[in-house]
């Protein structure tokens, strides 16, 4: 809304600024209100460009996150939506640039046909004043011969613009869901034109190709007195109009407004080089069953939180793609770990690569996100969908080591776990957590603690038909767990009603690391369970977002 807010102003301010300021007076005679609507839709421009580096500065968001630590939770939630606010600054910048080229090619036009025109009317003298002396021109065509192409093409404005805008029409193009996830090596590479975007809009606007009335000029010879008399001058003029007005060009601003982003953005980078050339041990590697290679890395330094994630890169395959992955290790212990699931050519590879040898293998990381904030309430639910339990792994295994250590400052009372999976496959790496947690708090009177609810989304007839044969059985058929696996999606109201039920007066965390559509449904049952009542349950939404 703050953001929203801004944009509002900035282009109503600027818009009414250059349709009424004086010092335009003679520019607007020419090129009429696309000048207001160029003017304002730049300055938006500068100031989503001033932004759109921000929510992408992965260790900026950690040390904020680290020291909002105190904050109020809503405020803290805000850093999670950073890349939902990075592309709502990306499709502001699309439309801005559509309308600031939109409005410069009907001012090209209209500086075209003033210089054409032959009539003495007030655009038609001004596109003449070129003749009077150097600094008396104000309309940069300044030949009958001239094209809009040819200044779109040959101008340093016209050039930067056009490349600027191609520019951003691969970025934009490029970042669509589907492009994102099955083609991640072509959004990650044209990404990196945001490069040349940058280095265009640095230098578009030095060449000053619109200008307006100098103050000193504006002085001698108001416009809006003076205006009137500017067509029918002759040799003879006594009176205070005379003497012709003079125009300067309007500075070039866009590097004020993005110089801070950039340098930011340039130390960001510079750290995640820096740490990229740490050396990572990779002490073990484990293949779980549908093909999810776990690798279990030491690093001198790393520190880590539950629920953060790191990027990897694996210079033998790529060397400089990189990829984020969620930690599945704990803080507790002495190595750190990830899950890797075969989704995409870089992953393919890399599992096929670690099945034959060790690669060496870079880490940059680790960076924060909403699981963070898991021990900040009294109840969690937790939904984690296929290899999205990856986030949980690392929480269920840090609170067995509490546990452990008889941890007393645990706020958290009470854990709902839930875990959707298209295949039985897929169980396999987990349960061994799963099944050392149920022993463990059953050994320490806390059985009650955690709640778990496995969901199996696909299913053929065989294992139907296994389940039924040894339905009365004690553990599960499908996990070997004490809870029973249930075939199905979840009824999320359902949930939601029975965790309210049994939890009156707690705040609830629900956290998922899983696709959009899920999302949803678990945003509006937060929204219709949680009560008006400050004293009554509420419910929080936190979604893993990369």
């Amino acid at each position: 809304a703050a953001w929203l807010g801004i944009n509002i102003f900035l282009f109503t301010y600027y818009f009414l600024f250059f349709d009424r300021d004086g010092r335009y007076f003679y520019t607007r005679a020419i090129l009429g209100s696309a000048l207001a609507w160029a003017r304002a839709s730049a300055k938006c421009l500068n100031f989503n460009s001033m932004l759109i580096l921000l929510p992408v500065c992965r260790n900026l968001l950690s040390f904020l996150r680290g020291t909002c630590a105190c904050c109020r939770r809503t405020l803290r939630k805000q850093l999670d939506h950073n890349l939902t606010f990075h592309k709502l600054v990306a499709y502001a910048l699309a439309l801005l640039t559509a309308v600031h080229t939109i409005a410069h090619l009907f001012n090209l036009e209209r500086y075209n046909q003033s210089q054409q025109a032959t009539d003495g009317s007030l655009p038609a003298v001004l596109s003449k004043m070129h003749l009077q002396g150097s600094n008396k021109w104000l309309n940069p065509i300044h030949s009958n011969q001239t094209t809009v192409e040819y200044v779109a093409f040959t101008t340093i404005p016209g050039l930067t613009g056009v490349i600027i805008t191609l520019a951003l029409i691969l970025m934009v193009t490029s970042s669509t869901e589907f492009i994102r996830r099955n083609y991640f090596e072509l959004f990650w590479y044209t990404h990196h034109l945001f490069l040349v975007y940058f280095a265009g809009l640095v230098i578009h606007g030095i060449a000053g190709l619109v200008r307006g009335q100098t103050e000193q000029s504006m002085a001698e010879v108001p416009p809006h007195h003076c205006a009137e008399y500017l067509p029918q001058r002759d040799q003879n003029c006594t009176h205070d109009c005379c003497k012709d007005p003079e125009f300067g060009s309007i500075p070039a601003e866009s590097w004020k407004w993005v110089l801070a982003p950039i340098i930011l953005y340039v130390f960001e980078r510079i750290l995640r080089v820096w740490r990229a050339q740490q050396k990572v041990v990779v002490t073990k590697v484990v293949m779980h069953p549908a093909r999810v290679l776990e690798l279990q890395m030491q690093k001198k330094g790393f520190c880590m939180e539950v629920g953060q994630y790191i990027f990897v890169n694996c210079p033998a395959i790529s060397p400089l793609e990189w990829h984020p992955f969620t930690l599945t290790s704990a803080p507790e212990e002495d190595f750190f770990s990830i899950h890797i699931r075969a989704a995409g050519d870089w992953t393919e590879r890399l599992i096929d690569t670690f099945q034959l040898e060790i690669p060496r293998i870079e880490v940059d990381g680790p960076f924060g996100t909403a699981s963070e904030d898991v021990f900040q309430y009294e109840v969690a639910m937790l939904v984690g969908a296929g290899i999205g339990v990856t986030p949980f792994a690392s929480i269920l295994k840090s609170i067995w080591y509490k546990f452990q250590q008889a941890d007393q400052t645990l706020k958290t009372k009470k854990i709902y776990f839930y875990w959707l999976c298209r295949d039985t496959g897929a169980f396999a790496w987990f349960n061994d957590l799963l099944a050392s947690l149920e022993q463990k708090m059953a050994e320490s009177g806390k059985a009650d603690f955690l709640t778990y609810r496995l969901f199996l989304t696909g299913w053929n007839t065989s294992i139907a038909n296994n389940v039924a044969l040894h339905f009365d059985t004690a553990t599960d058929t499908v996990t070997g767990l004490r809870h029973k696996t249930i075939f199905g999606r979840p009824m999320w109201n359902m949930e939601f009603a029975a965790v309210a039920a049994a939890h009156p007066r707690s705040v609830v965390g629900v956290f998922l690391c899983g696709p959009e559509a899920l999302a949803k449904s678990l945003r509006k049952s937060c929204h219709q369970h949680s009560s008006l009542d400050p004293r009554k349950v509420k419910f929080y939404f936190n979604k893993e977002n990369f």
